[in-house]
């Protein structure tokens, strides 16, 4: 890429100041950070939870909460307009004219009783006097441009019915469709699979060649950084702890947190083989399937295959990994195994017993040997019940006494390490990262044989992602867990996984052990698949490119 240092800049952040409130001693939420970004520049700006880079974008659009944050000093200029002594007005007009932001759901910033191509032509009736005709072109042109198929079908479509990577298209199309000088990113491509993320990345890089847009890119995920950055800042508690070319920051980064974020991020190259094993067999299915049937408006019935003839065997002290693209099936196989939803064919067989068409009454012995961890802990834990009673009520619905669960649950708090006083706190009082503790310590209070991950580090940073790798690690080896793990994420699988099964379209394309599998795959699929994972190029916790030799390529 060319070198942006001569072009004009289109963001001028000096010296800012985000307070919690409007008092003058308030707690800094943002403390006098400085940053640029030129016309046609990607900044990355990356950091673990709570850094302070969401605050950053916001602060930038003018849609900080009222009188909750406050920017108190420093300046922020668009273009050389002043954006802290704006108007309302005026802001409203630079939002769609001058700067737009595209967020990490989609489905939250889309209208639902609305056509998608309804919601960009609002922001053309609202900032432009064209015809109704030139609108619905200038739109379909676009949406064209971010790579949307059947653009007339998708235009007059709602948000529920296209798919993740298509509503984050939309928002793409919605935010440079008046072409903003500069573009904000906030953890754009999180909630998307590797392919998609892939698609959605060249596309922004595309899309700024072309428009020679400014992108201040925020993002977690160092992969991601290695595919898009020029530049990258890095933030800790609302200050920025260093910044530089991207290149420089991968290779030789110079401050300690900087070395720390990186040496947390998984490399695609597998973990050293574990010996094989010769354990008792805990968890397999036999030709599973499920088959939704659905009604359309006039009667007429079709059936989905969402998983077909899924045979997988895990052993206890194991690994297993299902990887694959949203849609491929991979949660509907763990939903089916755990008995969320019934499966339409085949067999599970958990501890040898076959489970899979048992009633609720008979199924019931056999929950507490299976359990599950979900991505979301605070959707899946009651945020009006204490950490302590949430662990211990799966004991006792079994018929422990409960003062012994909530001894367990103490001891289950030490396990993954949480303080003691943690056991009469409530959810909302924790992290993401302790929450999914929390979660986990929930999962082991039956003693399972087998444990269910179902994208359970994907919602995290890096570095607490790292940390519960490690947990799930220390308490497999401790207690001897079998580990069932879905993840869309293949450089979490290379590090966890002795084994992994790869699927598409509900039917499994390939599996294996981990390291056959992820170095030396038979199927194009699996290749497209690695090949899409970013940051696959780098082994970040060393600061330097992967040997060649360690990860595949999808080309061999």
């Amino acid at each position: 890429m060319s070198d942006s240092s001569t072009r004009p800049t289109a963001l001028d952040i000096k010296d800012l100041v985000v307070r919690l409130g409007k008092k003058p001693d308030a707690d800094k939420i943002i403390d006098g950070i400085s940053l640029q970004v030129r016309e046609g520049e990607t900044l990355c700006v990356v950091g673990e939870s709570g850094s302070g880079k969401s605050v950053t974008s916001l602060t930038v659009m003018g849609l900080l909460q009222k009188g909750a944050l406050v920017p108190s000093s420093g300046s922020i200029r668009l273009a050389g307009e002043d954006i802290l002594g704006a108007s309302d007005r005026r802001l409203r007009q630079l939002r769609a004219t001058k700067m737009a932001m595209v967020f990490q759901e989609p489905m939250t910033a889309l209208n639902p009783v609305v056509p998608v191509g309804r919601q960009i032509d609002e922001v053309l009736r609202a900032h432009t006097g064209l015809d109704a005709r030139t609108r619905q072109q200038r739109i379909l042109a676009m949406m064209e441009q971010v790579r949307l198929p059947d653009v007339a079908r998708i235009f007059k479509s709602y948000p529920h019915q296209l798919s993740g990577g298509q509503r984050q298209r939309i928002m793409i199309a919605m935010a440079l469709v008046l072409e903003p000088k500069l573009l904000i990113a906030d953890e754009p491509t999180t909630a998307l699979d590797v392919t998609t993320q892939k698609q959605i990345l060249s596309l922004i890089r595309d899309l700024q060649k072309d428009h020679g847009t400014a992108v201040l890119f925020i993002t977690h995920d160092m992969g991601v950084v290695a595919e898009i950055a020029n530049r990258v800042v890095v933030m800790r508690r609302g200050r920025i702890v260093e910044t530089g070319a991207l290149d420089t920051i991968l290779r030789t980064p110079t401050m300690e947190y900087t070395r720390n974020l990186l040496a947390s991020v998984p490399s695609l190259v597998p973990r050293n083989p574990r010996p094989a094993s010769t354990e008792p067999v805990v968890l397999e299915t036999n030709g599973l399937g499920k088959v939704y049937r659905e009604r359309g408006f006039f009667g007429t019935a079709r059936e989905v295959a969402a998983a077909q003839d899924v045979t997988l065997t895990l052993r206890k002290g194991r690994t297993l990994g299902i990887v694959g693209e949203s849609g491929s099936g991979k949660s509907t196989v763990a939903r089916c195994i755990v008995r969320l939803i019934d499966p339409t064919s085949g067999e599970v067989r958990l501890r040898g017993s076959e489970i899979s068409s048992l009633s609720r009454p008979m199924l019931r012995p056999h929950r507490k040997h299976i359990q599950i961890v979900f991505q979301d802990p605070y959707r899946s834990l009651n945020p009006r019940v204490t950490v302590g009673e949430t662990i211990a009520e799966g004991p006792i619905n079994y018929g422990v006494p409960h003062a012994e669960a909530l001894a367990r649950a103490g001891e289950l708090l030490e396990l993954v390490d949480l303080p003691a006083d943690a056991i009469s706190r409530y959810p909302h009082q924790f992290s993401g990262g302790q929450r999914q503790r929390i979660a986990i310590a929930r999962a082991l209070a039956l003693d399972p044989d087998v444990l269910v991950a179902d994208e359970a580090v994907s919602a995290l940073d890096v570095s607490v992602q790292a940390q519960v790798l490690e947990l799930l690690d220390e308490i497999q080896t401790r207690l001897g867990i079998a580990l069932l793990f879905i993840t869309h994420d293949l450089r979490v699988a290379a590090q966890i996984c002795d084994d992994v099964v790869v699927m598409q379209h509900g039917l499994v394309v390939e599996q294996g052990p981990a390291h056959e599998i992820l170095t030396r795959p038979q199927q194009a699929y699996t290749k497209q698949l690695l090949d899409a994972a970013p940051g696959r190029g780098w082994d970040f916790a060393n600061f330097r490119p992967v040997d060649a030799t360690a990860v595949a390529s999808a080309t061999s």
